[in-house]
């Protein structure tokens, strides 16, 4: 009885959730017009295909990564679709000096800000984990501690403007999933370190918002190459993760679920029924392909 009581009340849940979630789409592309945003990790994948949507919406741009030659590329094609400007800032994240710098250089020449999009990660494997802990370190810096340094510069500019920050994170820092170790710790790392800071917003009267967004397995070069096949389920398009993302971020939503289905309603298994969820997530691997790329 006390599953199947779980797995009613999970069940009402997700009735809910969708209730509340097919009722809250009130973007307008016009919302976005005008605004200045910095992206980071925009050189590829999600970063770059929401650095074309907010070209579309004639956003102003300040894009960032770490090779040069792609992010030109992007910038020349987020100044063709229509965006007010773009502009780009070429470093590695590992680099605290460089995350501040990304920001005081995008400060100069937007002369303010109102999205923060915290959107890069460090390269990392999919395997069993090694015992490399000084891997995990490396990944902490890139992408927990640099998001906390970017965030730290930009809020005088976010403050003025009642701005936003948009943090991309993953199903990995919900929901514990193998074959991530590294990448998971640093992915739930950005939801304590994001999801106190919003408490203490509020207690602070201070008008930004902070969304972050639980993504599913996406169809980036990166992740499909690193799963290289082990995951039988189909990765999810990069181009509609993110205009989710700036939707959400443009809504001030708490939290966005890409795709929902995926995402939200293994979230609510977490939470009443977490041996269901293990061993359903588990079914989701081919351990004969794990480290075979």
């Amino acid at each position: 009885m006390g599953l199947l009581w779980k797995l009613l009340v999970a069940s009402v849940g997700i009735a809910l959730a969708v209730y509340f979630y097919t009722g809250q789409d009130d973007f307008k592309p016009e919302m976005l017009n005008g605004k200045r945003a910095i992206v980071t990790g925009a050189s590829s994948g999600i970063g770059e295909q929401m650095a074309y949507h907010l070209a579309r919406m004639g956003s102003h741009i300040v894009i960032t990564a770490r090779t040069e030659e792609k992010l030109k590329k992007v910038v020349s094609k987020c100044l063709e679709l229509g965006a007010a400007s773009a502009q780009y800032i070429a470093g590695s994240m590992d680099n605290m000096e460089f995350a501040e710098r990304v920001v005081k250089e995008a400060e100069k020449v937007l002369g303010g800000l109102d999205f923060l999009i915290l959107n890069h990660i460090g390269q990392t494997y999919f395997n069993y984990f090694d015992g490399d802990v000084g891997h995990v370190r490396k990944l902490l810096e890139i992408n927990l501690l640099s998001y906390a340094t970017m965030t730290v510069a930009a809020l005088p500019m976010l403050k003025e403007s009642g701005g936003s920050i948009i943090v991309v994170s993953s199903m990995a820092g919900k929901v514990a999933l193998p074959f991530t170790v590294p990448y998971t710790t640093t992915k739930f790392a950005l939801d304590g370190f994001f999801s106190s800071l919003r408490q203490e917003f509020y207690f602070q009267k201070t008008n930004v918002s902070i969304t972050l967004c639980v993504l599913s397995y996406i169809d980036t070069d990166t992740a499909v190459n690193a799963v290289g096949g082990a995951i039988d389920t189909p990765p999810a398009s990069k181009e509609e993760c993110a205009l989710a993302i700036i939707k959400g971020g443009a809504l001030r939503q708490r939290e966005v679920y890409f795709e929902y289905w995926s995402t939200k309603i293994p979230l609510l298994l977490r939470d009443w029924a977490p041996d269901l969820l293990d061993r359903m997530s588990r079914n989701v691997y081919n351990l004969e392909k794990i480290g075979k790329h």
